[in-house]
């Protein structure tokens, strides 16, 4: 295998290494062999390439083509087409999948679901890298500058995933490949010198520089290369080594640790959620069925107790969540829920709640019945109205009030309308029925069927509303099992319809985008179920009472809740009851299965989240409340833009060549002057190839620039034309100097007509890697040794004013 070729796998092996760090950002790792077969086509269209030979410019266009043609086959069909031909996919159909990627990014928890959007962002991203690393490791034979884009990758993997990416397996994984690259390249680097022949003597040979010593026998040469992986041996065993015995390191990129189960720190963690739905699954089948909330009240309905935490009242077809809302301070007595007439609230109870948190359980939205006509608590709190939730103020930076711990006392509307009351309910109000009822333009249209289907012959909204929840708690044919994942996109509804099985968030999404397919005002409610009342009078509620319900909008009433969930120990509203025992059960019976008996008691092992619950994501409120206060399911926005603007830096370092270059031309152009001028002028001509020459005087310098540059006729004028301003400002008398306005302009003339002269590679090495840039190492070194020069010359001073002791 020749060197080029060894060093072409060796750059592929590196790049496939260290992507094993993104394996931990989603739920499965077949893209890590998709990835693998691309990264070999990309591969070897750059060997074939580099044997014909192409123009560097031309190979990378051409490997970045052949990588956008194979992905493009891969994902066809696989985006929202909205035109024909091969064009139209790659400009609208690819691309929206690509964008598709991107939110699913930013909705989904870590581990994701492996959607095709977030597959297309992995191979992308790993061609990408794939491409940096085979252009600088074997097209430009910098093996070493090829660790930066592989550095971006570990260090944008380890950073989304908050430690889980960065284990130590993915570390020794990706250094072992960047080591192997740079080996090969030193293997190649060697072999162009020829054969290592040995020979010398075993006793006057180190065994460090690795032709002698150290058991190889007399006379016998050992390979560099074999000194080279010992070497690397060594390091990355400490490496893995050194941050174990230093808990100070503990917080890099080895040193990451996820949280506790909880998603705190320390024994025990804590209960981070944000939402509760984001980790519903994870609740309801838990080992460690801790309990969170604890409270007393005066309720004469303890299973209408349910403590709710926030609503989500928006719906684009690909999850349900809260819009985002202006949140003003907690009054001392709540605004009047929307909706509610004089009647039902006179009818209703008021009741008293005392409810306290436990130390493990940090949540930014207060548990608490509705409708909650006032709160007693400390610390610092927001209210939003149209949710009537309350949420954690800002502390400081990246603090937030969360409940945990706390103590407080809500005091609450135990509502009791009427069937008779729900049935004669007027239409809703024009706004809240403009709000609630919209629904995306790509749901399936077997949603809305179904809903017509199941409710054919309602006369009015209430009706149609227990038919809904009687067909899927009861007679649909729905199972109850927090085992099954239904999907995510538009289609998440349509098959959890097809399928029939799933858990509350299921029944309670599904539910609400019927009754808004008919007309009737709906949102998703998230919370806890009433819990379990103990021998002393308290209820205990613990991370298997999360759930998720409809809640329906009746003008006179307000927002309602029903219960589709197949579930014991839910409590299906009186008012959602059949008048007559004879007429359609609506107490839903659950339907145990082999992987679902009795849910709500014996967990399973699943530990992964469904899809739907993890594009749940935070609280669509408005931006500064949407981070988790205490540790958030998934990185914070800040995070991953902190991760995403290290990543760009490191990318970017190349730039900064080509950057500097830029500003110290503007610089010397912008003075007007003509010496800085002609260096400028100097210094372009070296980028472009010619070297400058002090001997010269500016009038043969610019003879020789003519020369060697190819310039054409104007472009010469120029450079003569500032070659002679040059001998002006420098031998002219004083007061003979003439104002020359237009060196610029000469100046960036003849800099154009140069680069134009040369071939598309070498512009781009005059531009990205410019010749001139060797200044900066001469002016350090200047500094440097004037520093040294100082410094010695300091010391020379100090010790002789030192008074000399004579001896004896």
């Amino acid at each position: 295998m020749s060197g080029r070729a060894r060093l072409t796998l060796f750059a592929m092996v590196a790049t496939l290494l260290t992507s094993w760090s993104l394996v931990a950002l989603v739920d499965s790792a077949g893209w890590l062999l998709q990835a693998a077969l691309l990264l070999a086509v990309q591969s070897g269209v750059g060997a074939a390439a580099r044997r014909v030979p192409l123009a560097r410019p031309l190979m990378v266009a051409g490997q970045a083509l052949v990588s956008l043609l194979v992905l493009a086959f891969l994902f066809a069909g696989k985006g929202e087409s909205t035109g024909t031909g091969p064009v139209a996919y790659l400009v609208t159909d690819f691309g929206a999948l690509f964008r598709r990627g991107v939110q699913d990014v930013g909705e989904f928890a870590i581990p994701a679901p492996l959607t095709d959007g977030i597959r297309l962002l992995l191979l992308s991203g790993v061609l990408l890298v794939g491409l940096l690393v085979d252009l600088l490791a074997v097209t430009v034979r910098t093996a070493a500058a090829a660790g930066l884009p592989l550095l971006a990758l570990y260090s944008v993997a380890a950073g989304l995933s908050g430690g889980a990416g960065a284990s130590w397996v993915s570390f020794l994984l990706a250094g072992s490949g960047y080591l192997l690259l740079l080996l090969a390249e030193g293997r190649d680097r060697l072999a162009q010198w020829g054969r290592v022949f040995g020979g010398a003597p075993a006793g006057r040979v180190s065994a460090a520089s690795g032709y002698g010593g150290g058991g190889a026998g007399p006379g016998q040469a050992v390979s560099p290369v074999r000194t080279g992986r010992r070497i690397g041996a060594v390091a990355l065993g400490i490496a893995l080594v050194v941050p174990a015995g230093l808990p100070a390191l503990g917080g890099g990129l080895l040193g990451a640790t996820g949280d506790s189960a909880g998603g705190g720190s320390g024994t025990g963690g804590t209960i981070s959620a944000v939402n509760p739905l984001v980790s519903l699954q994870g609740s309801l089948n838990a080992q460690d069925n801790r309990v969170v909330l604890k409270y007393r009240t005066d309720s004469p309905q303890l299973g209408e107790q349910y403590l709710r935490i926030l609503a989500l009242d928006e719906f684009n077809g690909v999850k349900w969540e809260a819009s985002g809302r202006t949140l003003t301070d907690v009054p001392e007595q709540l605004p009047r829920p929307p909706g509610l007439s004089d009647q039902v609230r006179k009818d209703a109870v008021e009741v008293r709640t005392s409810i306290s948190a436990a130390d493990t359980y940090a949540q930014r939205y207060l548990p608490m019945p509705y409708p909650a006509t006032g709160i007693d608590i400390a610390g610092k709190w927001r209210f939003e109205p149209a949710g009537r939730t309350l949420v954690g103020d800002q502390l400081g930076k990246d603090r937030f009030q969360n409940v945990q711990g706390a103590m407080y006392t809500v005091r609450s509307l135990l509502l009791q309308p009427t069937a008779v009351e729900l049935q004669a309910a007027p239409e809703a109000n024009p706004g809240i029925r403009a709000e609630y009822t919209k629904l995306p333009g790509n749901l399936p249209a077997v949603v809305g069927d179904t809903a017509r289907q199941v409710t054919k012959g309602a006369k009015d909204d209430y009706t149609r509303a227990v038919k809904l929840q009687d067909y899927f708690a009861v007679n649909g044919g729905f199972r109850y099992d927090t085992k099954v994942a239904s999907g995510t996109g538009p289609e998440a509804i349509a098959r959890f319809l097809a399928d029939k099985e799933g858990f509350c968030i299921h029944f309670a999404f599904s539910m609400a985008a019927m009754s808004r397919s008919l007309g009737i005002p709906a949102r998703v409610a998230v919370g806890f179920t009433p819990g379990e009342k103990q021998s002393d009078g308290s209820v205990n509620v613990s991370m298997r009472d999360a759930h998720a319900w409809p809640e329906l909008y009746f003008e006179g009433v307000g927002w309602t809740r029903f219960e589709p969930t197949p579930r014991q120990g839910i409590t299906v509203p009186d008012y959602s009851r059949p008048r007559t025992p004879a007429a359609q059960p609506s107490v839903p019976a659950p339907l145990p299965t082999p992987s679902a008996a009795q849910p709500s008691t014996a967990p399973s092992n699943a530990d992964a989240c469904p899809p739907e619950l993890k594009k749940l994501g935070e609280c669509g409120g408005a931006a500064p409340h949407q981070n988790a206060g205490s540790g958030g399911a998934g990185p914070s926005l800040g995070s991953v833009l902190a991760w995403t603007a290290g990543a760009l830096a490191v990318l970017g370092l190349p730039l900064l060549p080509l950057l500097w270059r830029t500003r110290v031309r503007n610089r010397r152009l912008a003075a007007g002057s003509v010496l800085p001028a002609w260096r400028e002028l100097g210094d372009a001509a070296w980028d472009a190839g010619i070297p400058p020459d002090e001997a010269l005087s500016p009038r043969r310098a610019a003879g020789r620039m003519v020369v060697l540059g190819w310039l054409d006729p104007e472009a010469a004028q120029a450079v003569h034309r500032v070659a002679g301003a040059v001998e002006r400002a420098l031998y002219a008398p004083p007061g003979a100097e003439v104002a020359y306005e237009a060196v610029a302009a000469d100046v960036l003339l003849a800099r154009a007509a140069l680069l134009a002269g040369l071939g598309r590679g070498a512009r781009l090495r005059a531009l990205l890697l410019p010749r001139s840039a060797v200044r900066l190492q001469w002016a350090a070194a200047a500094r440097w040794s004037s520093l040294t020069a100082r410094t010695a010359a300091l010391a020379t001073r100090t010790r002789a004013r030192v008074p000399v002791r004579p001896r004896g």
